[in-house]
Parts: structure tokens; sequence; C-alpha cells
């Protein structure tokens, strides 16, 4: 009878102790569940908050490349702007002074041409030779005016340093005249504005 009791005891016990430990694994199962799903919607809160300020960095970072991009395109336009007008100027510049050295040196050729006139207007019987100086006179000089070619007046106007050169001071041969060019000895010219020569001139005292 005693022995029954003690198994009933033991069996007893023994049941108790098994259901205990399917409790505790239950509990632990429920735990590791409950932690498994806690720790998925913290990674999918996480996720979601870092969603947008992923986009928002990207976005971001768009928008300073295309500012990049668009302050080189404008620079590189600016660059080749002023090279392309620098590049214009200097050939400009180029063919400018190419016909300012040939023009100057066709001066002399003017200078006899005029003292050539000058001499057959004083000369009688050379009426022939006189007309036909004048007409290549004529035509050289029509040219190199249609190149820009200017004669800068100078007979009967005030010494202007910036044009006239003078070279001689007589009496002046009238009140008028007094302080102004008398007589031009060589003519001064002015090519597209730019003095190519100056005037050598006579002053009146």
């Amino acid at each position: 009878m005693a022995i029954f009791a003690a198994k009933h005891l033991f069996d007893k016990y023994k049941s108790l102790h098994n259901m205990k430990e399917q409790k505790k694994e239950k509990d632990h199962h429920h735990k590791s569940v409950h932690g498994k799903e806690h720790q998925e919607s913290a990674l999918n809160t996480e996720s979601q908050e870092t969603a947008p300020l992923t986009d928002a960095t990207a976005e971001q970072n768009k928008d300073e490349q295309i500012a990049t991009l668009n302050d080189k395109y404008i620079r590189l336009a600016a660059e080749f702007d002023n090279y392309r007008r620098r590049t214009l100027k200097e050939r400009q510049e180029l063919i400018f002074t190419a016909g300012e050295d040939i023009i100057t040196g066709i001066l002399p050729v003017l200078d006899d041409f005029e003292r050539a006139i000058d001499l057959l207007s004083k000369t009688d019987g050379n009426e022939t030779a006189l007309e036909g100086t004048e007409l290549i006179y004529n035509k050289l000089k029509s040219y190199l005016v249609s190149k820009g070619l200017k004669v800068i007046e100078s007979k009967g106007a005030e010494l202007d340093t910036d044009f006239h050169e003078a070279i001689a001071q007589i009496p002046a041969p009238s009140k008028e005249l007094k302080n102004k060019i008398v007589d031009v000895v060589q003519q001064g010219y002015l090519l597209n504005g730019k003095i190519i020569r100056f005037a050598k001139v006579v002053v009146g005292q």
C-alpha cells in the first residue's frame, strides 16, 4: 500500500514536472516568436524611415550633379565665345596691319604724282602728259580712298599736334593766317580713322 502511494505521488510529480517543462518551452517559443516579430517590425520601421531619406539624398545628389554640369557648360560656352572674339579681333588686326603696311608704302608714289602734276601744270605744251598723269593719279587715289585712306585737311587750319608736324615757321601772309598753317610740305593721311602719316606743315607767325 505504501509502495502504491509512493508510486502515485511520483507519477503525479512527474506529470507536474512535464507540464512545467511544456509551459517553459511554450513561453520560450512565444517570447522567441514575439521577439522576432518585434525585430522585424523594428527593421521595417527603420527601413520605412530610411527609404525617404535615401530618396531625398539621391534627389539632392542629382540636383547637385545637374548644377555642376550646367556651371561647366556655361563656363565652357563663355570661354569659347571669348576665344572666338579674340581670334576674330586678331584676324582683323592682322588684315588691317597688312593693309596699312601696303598703303603706307604707296604714299610716296602719291607724293611723286602730286609733284609731277604740279610741275606739268606749270609747264606749257604738256597738256596731254598732264591729263594722263592726273588720270592715273586719280584712279590710284580713288582706290586707296575706297580702302579707308583719307587726307588730313591742313592748309588754313590751326596747328594740331595730333595730326600735324610743324617743320618751319614763316611770317603770316595775312592776319587771318597768324598761328595757322600756311603751307603743306607733305600731305598727312588717316587710314580707317588711324593716323598713318603726320602732315608736315609750315605755320605762319
